[in-house]
């Protein structure tokens, strides 16, 4: 959770990057997400893959000599098998007493990192590809209960048995065509109704246990509180071992479920001599007691995370308004 601008869409933007890096063994996606290009980089992430080993990938990127030389990449892994009684920071200082170099051949040690799976879904209109849907039954009685549920006008889904990739909406006031992700018509919906879609998709994708890792990036912005809950609780609800939800939001309603105080971190931006740092503030870290409220201390802003509202009630007190009337 964070106010506007805090960087929730820009972790998952970088953690997709990071994933891509690991499988495509390709650094562009890294290297455009650089600031500034004349200072070093440096990524460090630890991270389960499919099997109990646990890995941390830390890498470097050093900018070349002038603007005309390429910057040069450096990585190194290291990686342990995660015992029974294991925890994280056990196996996070076994990793740490390692001693490993950095080498540029990142294609070579990202060969031995097994495989992982992830699905990023961002708000709609950051994104411009074309969605492929699932295909079998099962997908559209998803998709089917998620837009009824959004939108009471809607009737049934059906998938077209004329077109590839495209569904149709009944409404009462006609048809609809969902093709390649795309509603056809698309102002005859809500915008929450056409988030719906994507929100379909993400969650077919945990309950069939299609990927380790899912980046559920505001896509409730425009849907009723309490659908996001219970929308969210099924998400992790279908959640298998060893799986991961990354989920933002600006509901603060959010708050009331029944959720372990380590679950929720809030970010904040400060200002430091024109630089702007982003900063993560653990929950878990300032409410110790079991009877604690993640809520009231939100209410109570303990966290420092409140968007500065005194500019926006300096808007009333222009005095140009009065002069322009006059």
């Amino acid at each position: 959770m964070g106010g506007n601008a805090t960087g929730k869409t820009s972790i998952g933007k970088m953690l997709m990057a990071i994933c891509n890096f690991i499988r495509q063994k390709e650094s562009q996606s890294l290297l455009e997400r650089i600031a500034d290009k004349d200072k070093e980089a440096t990524i460090s992430v630890d991270f389960v893959g499919q099997r109990f080993i646990m890995y941390r990938l830390d890498v470097k990127i050093v900018p070349g000599e002038d603007k005309k030389t390429n910057p040069e990449i450096f990585v190194r892994k290291r990686e342990i098998t995660i015992g029974e009684k294991d925890r994280y920071e056990t196996c996070a200082k076994k990793i740490d007493d390692m001693s490993v170099e950095y080498t540029n051949d990142y294609k070579k040690v990202l060969e031995g990192i097994e495989p992982i799976g992830w699905m990023f879904t961002y708000p709609s209109d950051m994104s411009d590809n074309k969605v492929s849907f699932p295909e079998g039954k099962a997908f559209i009685k998803v998709l089917d209960y998620t837009l009824r549920s959004l939108d009471p006008a809607i009737i049934k889904v059906d998938q077209s048995k004329e077109f590839k990739n495209t569904y149709i909406i009944h409404l009462n006031s006609g048809d609809l065509l969902v093709q390649d992700g795309e509603v056809i018509r698309k102002n005859i919906l809500s915008s929450g109704t056409k988030a719906g879609i994507d929100i379909a998709s993400l969650i077919f994708s945990i309950y069939q246990g299609e990927c380790g890792f899912y980046y559920c990036d505001e896509k409730f912005s425009y849907i009723h509180s309490e659908l996001e809950k219970a929308f969210l609780t099924i998400m992790i609800d279908g959640l298998r071992d060893n799986e991961q939800l990354f989920f933002t939001t600006h509901n603060s309603d959010i708050l009331d479920l029944p959720l372990p105080k380590h679950s929720f971190t809030f970010l904040k931006k400060e200002m430091f001599d024109n630089e702007q740092l982003i900063k993560c503030v653990y929950a878990s870290d300032y409410l110790k007691r079991s009877t604690d409220s993640v809520r009231r201390a939100v209410d109570n802003d303990l966290f420092s995370t409140a968007p500065n509202i005194e500019l926006v009630y300096k808007i009333a007190e222009i005095e140009e308004f009065a002069k322009e009337e006059g």
